[in-house]
């Protein structure tokens, strides 16, 4: 299933993609939450839609569409996991992989527009492959992973590099402001990706490709990520993991690029759609 969120900002309603027409599930009476996830909710959904398909309301292209996951706990993000990104900023891949949390008020809608953060002057893009946990996990080993993940969604990890590395060295602040976690178009449950490994990634900046890769370009797979992060945090139904972002981010040129008002960033991954998104200052309406 391809699941989706639509309506105003902090209003959104459950939907689905049908014959790659959008659909409302209201009336299923739930959101795509930590509940949701924790209570088999994409079966029990399924199960709802043999009766009720015939039923649900249309919903137009211009409607909007917001993050596919409904308030998630926490956002997990992976550090130099691409070889070449690893290498563009001068680091080895690490021993284990270095992970991150980042605010749940940065998620936003795919194709929301980009708010540089004031007194920014290196925002920065990054493209990754995001997946979501289906239960709760602690001290899991990398043979039971793949049973703890729901499903994959196309996400962009904003990154205001002054922030992150010249602030005292939390990455935190340079990776949670509002509208750098932006998620979707949709979440695909795990049976709709045949192999996470083997996806195309991409990322273009005014049309010009910035990003080019495949997530088999990984270091660390999802089994090894989720091995990891489980060691240290309780991972719950609902929250986000981010698995890194290859080489070609502004950060990592000579000299480096970032992003300024007007700017139009176009990403997407294979089988999890595309986002288009346009930069704007935090104080434009």
């Amino acid at each position: 299933m391809k699941l989706i969120r639509f309506g105003d900002p902090h209003k959104e309603k459950p939907g689905i993609i049908l014959n790659n027409k959008r659909y409302d599930v209201s009336s299923f009476g739930e959101d795509y939450d930590e509940v949701f996830f924790e209570t088999d909710g994409p079966a029990r959904l399924d199960l709802w839609l043999n009766e009720n398909h015939h039923e649900l309301p249309r919903i137009t292209r211009a409607v909007r569409l917001g993050p596919p996951i409904c308030r998630p706990s926490k956002i997990i993000c992976i550090g130099f996991n691409y070889k070449d990104h690893a290498r563009e900023t001068g680091k080895q891949i690490p021993a284990e992989p270095v992970f991150f949390l980042k605010s749940p008020s940065a998620l936003s809608g795919p194709n929301d527009n980009v708010r540089i953060p004031r007194n920014s002057r290196k925002t920065d893009w990054e493209v990754e492959l995001s997946f979501v946990i289906s239960k709760k996990a602690s001290y899991i080993n990398k043979e039971e992973a793949l049973e703890y993940v729901a499903g994959y969604a196309l996400f962009n990890d904003y990154s205001e590099r002054e922030f992150q590395f010249d602030r005292g060295g939390q990455w935190v602040k340079g990776k949670s402001a509002d509208t750098f976690a932006p998620m979707g178009p949709f979440f695909a449950t795990a049976d709709e990706i045949e192999d996470y490994n083997n996806l195309v990634i991409w990322l273009k900046v005014n049309g010009a490709i910035k990003q080019q890769s495949n997530t088999s370009n990984m270091f660390y797979d999802i089994p090894a990520i989720l091995e990891s992060v489980s060691q240290y945090i309780t991972l719950i139904p609902g929250d986000i993991v981010c698995t890194g972002t290859p080489a070609g981010v502004g950060h990592g040129k000579t000299p480096p690029e970032y992003l300024k008002k007007g700017d139009i960033i176009e990403y997407g991954i294979e089988g999890l759609g595309e986002a288009t998104q346009k930069v704007v200052t935090w104080d434009d309406v």
